[in-house]
Order: C-alpha cells, then sequence, then structure tokens
C-alpha cells in the first residue's frame, strides 16, 4: 500500500508540476460534453504517457457518474505486455466548467486537481481527445479498441494543431 502510495504522488507531482507555466494560447474545450453520454468505457489509442502508463497494454478508463456529480474513474492496463500484471488506478473527477462540462479537475490525491480537458469530442460519442493546458499529455481514446489508419492520422492532426509535438505520441497496444 505504501508503494502504490507512493507511487500516486509521484504522478499527480509530474501532472501538476510538469509545465508550471502554461504552455501556447489557452486550449479550448468542445462547447459541450452530454455526461451521461460521456460515461463508460473508453479503450486508449494513443498518448503522450505519463510515467505510470508507460509499457501499458490493453489500457481503458471507464467514467462513472457519481450523485453527487463527480465522475467516478477506473483506469486499467496491463503492465509490459498483454499477459503482463493488471495496474487500476481510481481518481475522481470533478467538472470545472459546469457550462460546457469539458473542463474537470482530475484528483488523484486530496487535494490537487490536476488540468483534464474535453479538446474533441465527435458527434457519436465515439472517439475523444483529451488534453491538458500545457500540452505535457495528452490521450487520444475510442469506444473501441481500434480505430481506422484514417481516424487515427485525423485524430493526431488534431492534436498537432493544439500545439503539441506529436512525436511523442505512442500508440497503446490493443488486443482484446
Amino acid at each position: 500500500m505504501q508503494n502504490m502510495t507512493k507511487t500516486v504522488l509521484i504522478a499527480l507531482a509530474v501532472l501538476v508540476l510538469g509545465g508550471c507555466a502554461a504552455k501556447g494560447p489557452e486550449m479550448k474545450t468542445v462547447d459541450y460534453v452530454d455526461l451521461e453520454r460521456f460515461m463508460g468505457p473508453w479503450y486508449v489509442i494513443a498518448n503522450i504517457p505519463t510515467f505510470l502508463e508507460k509499457g501499458a497494454y490493453n489500457a481503458v478508463e471507464t467514467y462513472r457518474l457519481n450523485d453527487d456529480g463527480t465522475i467516478a474513474t477506473t483506469f486499467t492496463f496491463r503492465k509490459g505486455g498483454f499477459d503482463g500484471k493488471e495496474k487500476q488506478y481510481n481518481p475522481k473527477a470533478f467538472v470545472l466548467d459546469e457550462g460546457s462540462n469539458a473542463r474537470w479537475g482530475m484528483r488523484f490525491v486530496w487535494p490537487v486537481k490536476a488540468d483534464y480537458r474535453i479538446v474533441y469530442l465527435d458527434s457519436e460519442y465515439s472517439q475523444t481527445i483529451i488534453g491538458r493546458q500545457d500540452r505535457d499529455y495528452v490521450w487520444i481514446m475510442a469506444r473501441t479498441p481500434s480505430i481506422s489508419d484514417a481516424d487515427f492520422n485525423r485524430l493526431i492532426s488534431r492534436v498537432s494543431e493544439l500545439g503539441y509535438d506529436t512525436t511523442q505520441i505512442k500508440r497503446v497496444p490493443q488486443k482484446w
């Protein structure tokens, strides 16, 4: 338990202190997110991984809306391979912009809420891009474990337009 607490604290420090000065212009979110439709599992297709996510296979982020308006989050993956040890983290999300529901604070440890922005969401709620103002981490996610090359390239272009260095993006292996 002590190792897990230490890991979470280090992850939090990386997410929060990873870029104290904002990089680039304000990162705009989507206009509106229907939280009920956004809930459920999202497969991580590609990302600029945090140190916790390096070597992740079958990564899935699942959201569940709590009665108090917070969002229970379960992030699971296998470390180092499809048969690797399963890892699970359970941060809690807080909607920070209730007008759009697209800017959240993700809390791994009290009291800090890491920046989490829904910067792209298709009309079917089947593909999304999650970004951060500091442009240090990004997640391309989908409701399915794979997407077409055309969709992948289109989403990478969107990430580039947001000001990210797309050479840092890694595909997350998915095999179900």
